[in-house]
């Protein structure tokens, strides 16, 4: 037997770099450094698309009470004098479930459809023509007069609302090396906190610009110019990135390649997103999607409603003005937003990191439970304004993880042909079903939790009692495939 041939100082130096290189790349470390010009452009892209989009949602949670008290409101005579006659706190939550629900079945609604779309007709055409459609309607929500036709436009924006997630989501999956990934999707997701943020930093705004009365000579289209009202036209400017994604995004690689040789039949179908295949994994996303959009939609956005009670009993016992509570309380719930979203940007992040350690399954373990025990922590304690700063910021880093965990692993389930179709489905056939969520919690507020019933704060009991939907995640997660250091499926 020959020696071993001695090896050199160079060799075993280039043995600790590659260690090294391995080592960083697997914890995720400077994982940003390592991407090409052409990659950032389409994260960069892909997560204004997202950030904008989710302004928009936060923009109609923080507006949702005061349109609702406003367009609920009934002018009436008495000794002939037109009077102002406010709605009942029970039916602006009633109504404003109502309208909730129906921006979440439009978003489930546009998932479906431009979900198909972005396989079939490319990722950046349609990501496109989801931006145009939630800004229009955004835009047109301003000029409401009534229940109805604010609900119309909601539902119209939710169409965009609902396609712009899968294909922004299925064009930086295929676009990112393998490695890179996981932290690449959690931080697009992660901006929607700062949509979120914005949203919020708007709305403290304009709460003080109408407390000092600055809004009151304004109308807008014959209406009073209210905060509200103008939130939503801001929300008509992200169609202005229209202009960028037309000039220099391009499909990725993998969906051109697969356009000259697949079976077009095949591009986003649905029938086999059921096949035997592909079946367990859409609907595993399914209830994994489901279970934290009714935690968030029917219960945690609705945080804000919560502080606006408080702030308001608050300061109406105080005998301020009118406009002076509105202003105190817009300034009171954007900054539970601007908390919750500090929370959730950390919580989104952190999934990616915590996925690559320990796997995507026991990660949403642990973040299903921790929901639920931080938002019966809001619902059941908050009470001060000190206490925003810690429990909000709390809940929002365990809600929000969850969608920093779809972000990276729906994508994983499907392949090219169908990578749209089944994010699309997970993430937004879920609102369908969930959109039961705020009427359940608008029901359960009016008729179970009640006075009545002797409930003194039956909307605390009520979300309280809803938070039993993160069960459904954490039952789907028995049957969902660990995806953690595989390449996507083709």
């Amino acid at each position: 037997m020959s020696p071993a041939t001695p090896r050199s100082p160079d060799s075993a130096q280039s043995d600790r770099s590659k260690s090294e290189i391995a080592k960083s790349e697997a914890s995720g470390r400077n994982w940003f450094l390592r991407l090409n010009k052409y990659q950032w452009f389409v994260l960069v892209v892909a997560a204004l698309g997202w950030l904008f989009d989710t302004m928009d949602q936060q923009l109609f949670a923080l507006a949702r009470t005061p349109a609702m008290r406003e367009l609920l409101a009934e002018t009436r005579l008495v000794d002939g004098q037109p009077q102002v006659i406010a709605a009942s706190k029970d039916d602006v939550n009633f109504y404003g479930g109502i309208c909730t629900s129906v921006f979440m079945i439009g978003w489930a609604v546009g998932g479906l459809i431009f979900g198909v779309l972005g396989d079939r007709y490319g990722r950046v055409r349609v990501m496109l023509w989801t931006i145009l459609l939630y800004s229009l309607f955004t835009g047109l929500s301003s000029f409401s007069r009534g229940i109805w036709d604010f609900a119309l436009f909601r539902f119209l924006t939710g169409l965009g609302v609902g396609g712009e997630f899968a294909v922004g989501v299925a064009l930086v999956a295929e676009v990112m090396p393998n490695s890179i990934r996981q932290y690449a999707l959690g931080f697009l997701q992660s901006c929607s906190t700062i949509g979120n943020v914005t949203a919020a930093v708007i709305n403290i705004n304009l709460g003080i610009a109408e407390g000092n009365g600055a809004l009151k000579s304004m109308e807008l289209a014959g209406q009073p110019l209210t905060a509200w009202r103008l939130m939503f036209l801001i929300g008509a400017l992200p169609a202005l990135l229209v202009i960028v994604i037309r000039a220099r995004l391009k499909e990725p690689e993998s969906w051109v390649a697969l356009q000259a040789g697949a079976d077009k039949s095949q591009l986003g179908s649905y029938r086999e997103l059921f096949s035997v295949r592909w079946r367990r994994n859409a609907i595993v996303g399914f209830l994994l999607g489901l279970s934290g959009v009714v935690g968030l939609w029917g219960i945690g956005f609705f945080t804000f409603d919560l502080i606006n009670v408080v702030a308001t009993s608050r300061f109406e016992a105080e005998g301020l003005a009118k406009e002076q509570v509105a202003g105190k309380v817009a300034f009171w719930v954007g900054m539970t937003s601007v908390m919750l979203n500090a929370g959730a940007f950390f919580g989104m992040n952190a999934f990616s990191y915590m996925a690559a350690s320990f796997g995507r399954k026991p990660t949403f373990l642990l973040c299903l439970i921790l929901a639920a025990l931080s938002t019966i922590l809001v619902y059941s304690q908050l009470d001060q304004f000190h206490e925003i700063f810690w429990m909000v910021p709390l809940m929002g880093f365990w809600q929000l993880s969850l969608f920093g965990g779809y972000a990276i692993y729906f994508p994983e389930l499907f392949p090219t042909r169908l990578r749209s179709t089944g994010v699309s489905f997970c993430y937004n056939v879920g609102r369908l079903v969930a959109a039961v969520g705020p009427l359940t919690l608008g029901y359960l507020t009016k008729y179970v939790f009640n006075q009545e019933n002797g409930y003194q704060q039956g909307f605390r009991w009520a979300a309280i009692s809803m938070c039993s939907f993160f069960l459904v995640g954490i039952v789907a997660l028995a049957f969902a495939p660990e995806t953690k250091d595989q390449p996507l499926p083709e």
